[in-house]
């Protein structure tokens, strides 16, 4: 049963004060709230996206920022919990931040769409946009859009789409097992794979398709053995975070040697646990990695393992702030509305390809990539040796999906 949005909706937000407009002028600081897990068993998904945010900021602000305007980003823990993070957008709120990001988990992203559009309907002057980084639930930009929010991130059914293509290519594979997390976006992963195999593929065969509670099994070798059983020849995974590292992990321990394709295969963490028994199996589905070859991100990825001993994996992110500059000098203001406005059909060129904001729902439209755990590559991951070579590239144009949006703008 998909999330409820509406009961997360804390009713407090309905009645926050007026506070004063946040200054928008030019060399003003504009904050953006990052609310993301800062505790618990996501904790390092969470504090690894808020290193690049602010190391985007960094970048931006330097080059002149948004409009004359500094960026400020100001970490608030979720806890991965829809009903906490309403809490800390309510704290976001309060301080005057208007611009609001957050991506590890579509059940949380879903509760702030709803309080975002509640709060901004009853205060039109204070409005707050939603910048969804990372929570890809496919409902966000078909029948639960809102023109407060707007995706940088590929939908989970278009990364399966570019997934089942590719899977499509391989005549060995005639038995999958799909595994996800009990929650919307693994509920959206199971179903668009079971459909989209029986449409592309018919003579495979779904051996498995499970679900199990987020971020709470801490031994997946029974979930392996059952995959074994199986005689899976495949296996399609949402997973994420620690639910990704501890899956991976499982599967070399036990010798478990069949192709993983992941949304999240080289997430902090996947690489180490995955080490060499995972060469050549694991693939993923993602708008960049770093071993993309005469893109001229090489400096950008020493730079940042330099600063902060991570990994870069947010590519994302820089298109999102260099999205967020060109509507700030194409609308002369930093206003959320007005940067909303911009944001709507704005294309610009990416170090992979155009990339652009479809203006019929708020989805970014860019290149993906499918890759493969190799070793012998330029940059490896988590100081492992290995990381991810392209099999793939899928083309901009050729990731779009009909929509169901309706979206309803405010008045000028």
């Amino acid at each position: 049963m998909r999330l409820n949005r509406r009961q997360f909706v804390a009713s407090g937000l309905a009645a926050t004060a007026l506070s004063s407009a946040p200054a928008f002028a030019q060399g003003a600081t504009i904050k953006m709230g990052y609310i993301d897990p800062l505790s618990g068993p996501f904790a390092n998904v969470g504090d690894g996206g808020l290193k690049q945010f602010q190391y985007e900021a960094d970048r931006i602000n330097k080059a002149g920022g948004f409009n004359g305007a500094k960026m400020e980003v100001v970490g608030f823990d979720s806890k991965t919990n829809p009903k906490e993070a309403i809490i800390q957008l309510e704290k976001a709120i309060d301080q005057g931040l208007r611009f609001i990001t957050q991506g590890n988990g579509s059940s949380v992203a879903a509760a702030i769409i709803e309080a975002v559009e509640k709060h901004n309907e009853r205060n039109p002057a204070q409005a707050v946009l939603f910048l969804n980084y990372a929570a890809v639930d496919p409902s966000f930009t078909n029948d639960k859009c809102t023109f407060w929010h707007f995706r940088f991130d590929a939908d989970a059914d278009m990364k399966m789409g570019a997934m089942t293509d590719y899977i499509k290519t391989l005549p060995d594979i005639k038995k999958v097992y799909v595994i996800g997390q009990d929650y919307s976006f693994g509920k959206s992963v199971s179903e668009s794979s079971v459909a989209m195999l029986k449409q592309k593929r018919p003579d495979i065969e779904v051996v498995g398709n499970e679900l199990h509670p987020l971020g709470r099994v801490r031994d997946f070798v029974p979930y392996i053995t059952k995959m074994r059983a199986a005689g899976a020849q495949a296996v399609i995974t949402g997973n994420w975070g620690t639910d990704m590292t501890l899956l991976i992990k499982a599967a070399s321990d036990t010798g478990f040697n069949v192709p993983f394709f992941t949304y999240y295969g080289g997430g902090l963490g996947a690489p180490t646990a995955m080490g060499k028994s995972a060469v050549g199996l694991v693939k993923q589905i993602t708008e960049w990695h770093s071993n993309i070859p005469d893109i001229g991100m090489d400096n950008v990825v020493t730079d940042f393992k330099k600063q902060y001993n991570l990994d870069y994996y947010y590519f994302r992110v820089k298109v999102m702030f260099d999205m967020l500059a060109a509507a700030a000098k194409k609308a002369n203001a930093t206003d959320p509305k007005a940067i909303a406005m911009a944001l709507e059909g704005l294309e610009i060129d990416t170090p992979t390809g155009k990339a652009w904001m479809r203006k019929d729902n708020h989805q970014l439209i860019q290149p993906l990539f499918i890759s493969t755990f190799a070793e012998g590559v330029k940059f490896d991951l988590e100081n492992t040796g290995f990381g991810f070579k392209t099999d793939a590239k899928i083309d901009a144009k050729a990731t779009e999906t009909p929509t169901t949006c309706k979206m309803q703008r405010p008045a000028s």
